[in-house]
């Protein structure tokens, strides 16, 4: 028993570590570029240095953070290169998860749930506050990719999707825009609900390029090769 008590206070230190950095990265309080040695940044945090190290371990897996030796971590920019790929891999990957979501069924409370989440994402672009469509957009994709009920798929997703938040939060609110039409979402619930299990998978990868190309244009007009 005694073996056991520090090693799970341990994991919560790490674990509450990585989140706190990790919403600070996706939030832009922590901005690409930022960069602090270990000591800095547990201070930052009010830890010892130990937890806050396997806390960037894991974000430098995930593509957030890259490690400097001697000089601590420092938070990545996602380029136009990222993008590309990212988005690729998922056109796929989301493709599958509404592809299983369509023959699987999904469950009433999610199903609401991610009606409720569109109805709020159309509020939100009603009232122009692109900030929280950001999230709400975010949200229904994390949501559907869920409602795969294949746990490894949801958690590739959901990685993945850490990439897209940042580079919304940057492009979209600096040309004030959503990056898709709610219809797009709308109409990959409808398939998926319906069953259809071939329009699902196709709606949600050309759903997922065509991010891509609004994307690619918004780094064009904003002059910019990273965010």
């Amino acid at each position: 028993m005694l073996a056991v008590m520090p090693s799970k206070a341990k994991t919560t230190r790490v674990d509450n570590a990585y989140e706190r950095l990790k919403t600070d990265i996706l939030n832009g309080d922590l901005p690409p570029g930022f960069q602090a040695p270990e000591p800095d940044i547990a201070a930052r945090l009010g830890m010892s240095r130990t937890p806050v190290r396997e806390a960037l371990i894991r974000l430098e897996a995930e593509g957030l953070v890259g490690l400097v030796p001697r000089h601590g971590a420092r938070v990545l920019p996602v380029s136009q290169k990222d993008l590309c790929e990212v988005f690729h891999i998922l056109s796929v990957l989301e493709g599958l998860a509404a592809e299983t979501a369509a023959r699987r069924g999904i469950s009433e409370n999610l199903n609401q749930e991610i009606h409720d989440v569109l109805d709020s994402a159309d509020a939100a672009l009603l009232r122009d506050d692109i900030a929280s469509w950001v999230k709400f957009d975010d949200r229904f994709h994390r949501l559907v990719a869920e409602s795969s009920g294949n746990v490894r798929l949801d958690e590739e997703i959901s990685c993945l999707l850490d990439q897209v938040y940042r580079s919304n939060k940057v492009l979209l609110l600096m040309n004030n825009a959503p990056a898709a039409s709610s219809e797009d979402h709308r109409q990959l619930l409808k398939a998926i609900e319906a069953g259809k299990i071939s329009e699902a998978a196709e709606t949600a990868r050309d759903h997922r390029l065509g991010g891509l190309a609004t994307m690619k244009q918004l780094l064009e007009k904003c002059g910019l090769s990273q965010v």
